[in-house]
């Protein structure tokens, strides 16, 4: 493994890629809705990305893993075609093919916890494919790094994959998404003033349910309705509706509004499948309204677990005491501390591995 080699690496390439929350529109940004309208907020806890660079001399695995939240550590084997051990990890690292003269030793970690349905298998791929990239001539932009973490999924993997999370951790901030015909898409980055952005990141709470997010026969059974309605069914316009609803609450200041079409967004997500607002969600919505919380989004697509985004009202200790409620209600549920991420995906060369 890296920190068993003698020699000191010759490069350390860091990078790091915010989480999502809050994905209004969700669903519409699918090979199956075709065209879609999504509102995002990209957030820290960010994943954190670290490559410490070797010549490689042949002696042993040229590629080494460590993921550190799970405490695994692996040989990753680009050349192979199907992968046992972490395959999104593998196959990101296969696309970006490493020079064949170099040594990885690949530190993965992330604050967010797994399975939390704030897109963080997409941020994970898109800081690992950032830092990658900065081992071979030319970079890439941030679209088009969004763009390689997404076909990894869908093209290497052949999973079911939007587009949002992954543009959303490479660009950051608040974004608005317009997929004009899937996968492509133009974002246009929400700018408004301090005041605005601080009175945001101070209002919204996420909570996480405890358990990792898992649905799949849910998900399945949605989308195989879905793929047959067509991309102007209403169930698909309903989710759409609400991006620009909530587009325009930012813009306004309007944190009434904003919080109405989060709660459209969760209502029309019900309305996909009954199973997608699971019994701990619809428990913290209940505790989080009598607080006073002025909106409610059950993160990605919904069903069991995972987590929800809730926007607060005015007073502090409100919140304060919401989430004391929800944690002291359901010992599992805990909240995660969020901040509006400034930036998108980062990387950067470390200063040690250069004197």
């Amino acid at each position: 493994m890296a920190e068993n080699r003698k020699q000191k690496p010759i490069r350390i390439i860091n990078s790091v890629a915010p989480i999502r929350i809050c994905d209004n529109g969700g669903w519409t940004d699918t090979w199956f809705a075709e065209q879609g309208k999504i509102f995002n907020i990209g957030v820290y806890p960010y994943v954190e990305v670290q490559v410490e660079v070797f010549p490689y001399d042949g002696a042993d695995e040229r590629i080494h893993v460590f993921v550190e939240n799970y405490g695994e550590r692996f040989a990753a084997r680009p050349n192979e075609s199907a992968w046992d051990q972490h395959p999104l990890l593998q196959a990101a690292i296969a696309r970006m093919r490493v020079p064949e003269d170099l040594a990885l030793g690949v530190t993965i970690f992330s604050e967010a916890p797994s399975g939390a349905s704030t897109a963080t298998s997409a941020a994970v791929t898109v800081a690992l494919v950032g830092a990658l990239d900065g081992l071979t001539p030319g970079h890439l932009s941030a679209h088009e790094v969004a763009y390689a973490a997404q076909a990894i999924e869908t093209e290497m993997l052949h999973l079911q994959c939007g587009i949002q999370d992954q543009l959303c951790a490479a660009y950051g901030g608040i974004n608005y998404i317009e997929m004009f015909k899937y996968p492509h898409a133009m974002v246009s980055q929400i700018q408004v003033p301090n005041s605005i952005w601080w009175e945001l990141e101070r209002r919204l709470a996420l909570i996480y349910l405890g358990k990792s997010h898992s649905s799949s026969a849910v998900h399945e059974m949605v989308i195989k309705e879905l793929e047959g309605a067509g991309p102007h069914c209403k169930k698909i316009e309903d989710l759409r509706l609400t991006a620009p609803k909530s587009r325009d609450a930012i813009y306004a200041g309007d944190f009434a509004a904003l919080g109405r079409a989060m709660i459209e967004n969760t209502e029309a997500q019900g309305r996909l499948h009954s199973d997608l607002i699971g019994r701990d969600a619809r428990r913290v919505i209940e505790i989080a309204r009598e607080h006073g919380a002025l909106g409610w989004k059950v993160n990605g697509a919904g069903g069991d677990g995972g987590s929800v985004t809730l926007l607060m009202g005015s007073m502090s200790n409100s919140k304060r005491a919401m989430i004391r409620e929800v944690e002291q209600d359901n010992r599992l549920c805990r909240n995660i501390p969020v901040y509006l991420s400034r930036y998108g995906l980062r990387t950067w060369e470390g200063i040690d591995a250069k004197h």
